[in-house]
């Protein structure tokens, strides 16, 4: 009769405990991500929320296919705008970002600020 070595304890992936014996651990654990591009205010910054609404976010919302999409008007605080795209996972964000239509996306900023963006890259946590 053989014995099986008892399993010896494993890691965790972001806190969360991999089962070596049972059940199957999961490779991986989704994450949402959040990617925030924020304008910051400042003197002869210029900003058209008007046209950043209703022309340059659909673009980005074509060129990035995020699964949200939320925008900021800044009424007190350090920034007049932001934008805040959700994705699925780090691999979808990364895809997006890399779209062939970066380019259109990239060019378009010039017709609505003058302001150089801030992004911050996010995993929602709660």
């Amino acid at each position: 009769m053989s014995m099986r070595p008892t399993p010896r304890p494993t890691e965790s992936i972001r806190g969360i405990p991999v089962s070596a014996g049972g059940s199957a651990a999961p490779a991986t654990i989704s994450c949402m991500i959040r990617v925030s591009i924020a304008y910051p205010s400042g003197e002869g910054s210029t900003f058209d929320h008007a046209y950043y609404a209703a022309s340059h976010i659909p673009l980005c919302n074509s060129a990035f296919q995020p699964v949200k999409t939320e925008i900021d008007k800044g009424l007190n605080g350090p920034n007049v705008a932001a934008v805040h795209f959700y994705f699925d996972s780090m691999d979808a964000m990364q895809a997006a970002f890399g779209s062939p239509k970066m380019g259109d996306v990239m060019g378009d900023v010039a017709n609505y600020t003058n302001i150089a963006p801030v992004m911050q890259v996010s995993e929602i946590v709660g």
